[in-house]
């Protein structure tokens, strides 16, 4: 399918492009430097994050339901997320356009598709300091893409900013079961 947006991958550059609602959050979710007994080196507060992460946490943390054939998000894999209450779900179809897999970051950025009730695009990065602090930066350009989305534009961003905030708090507890 065709993402419905022309600035793919941009959330992985510095600038976002104009003409979208943009949305950021940073929040640390891990740190070499915790002094509650038994916590997890940066390292491996890392791995713990990468691990949450590649398992969908952020959106299954957040309420979201999740649809794909995928593993893992990987370059091309499709997926959709769903929120609502049992069949009263609204599906929004997307998917990956860019991953980073180093050893100090990992993410992915996914884009809109036909069917998705706004256009542009999201990423989750997460990445170590000099300090061993492991950070969550969550990053989202975005318009509507539906009449009745952009007649309920106030409606639509608060939405939009109690999804973001609850992809950061899943993150922030750690992995789920």
């Amino acid at each position: 399918m065709t993402l419905t947006y022309p600035e793919v991958g941009a959330t992985r550059d510095d600038r976002m492009p104009a003409g979208y609602r943009h949305v950021t959050r940073r929040v640390r979710v891990g740190s070499a430097s915790s002094s509650v007994p038994g916590s997890a080196s940066s390292s491996a507060s890392f791995a713990s994050a990468k691990e949450a992460l590649a398992r969908w946490q952020p959106q299954r943390g957040a309420g979201l339901r999740v649809r794909t054939d995928a593993d893992r998000p990987a370059v091309g894999v499709e997926f959709a997320t769903g929120i609502g209450l049992g069949p009263l779900r609204l599906w929004v179809p997307c998917k990956i356009v860019w991953v980073v897999d180093e050893p100090d970051r990992y993410g992915f950025g996914f884009g809109t598709l036909p069917g998705h009730i706004a256009r542009g695009e999201e990423s989750f990065l997460l990445s170590t300091d000099a300090a061993g602090d492991v950070w969550f930066d969550v990053r989202a350009f975005s318009r509507p893409a539906k009449w009745w989305v952009k007649l309920g534009d106030p409606v639509a961003r608060l939405v939009q900013s109690r999804v973001t905030d609850r992809y950061a708090a899943a993150m922030r507890q750690g992995p789920l079961p």
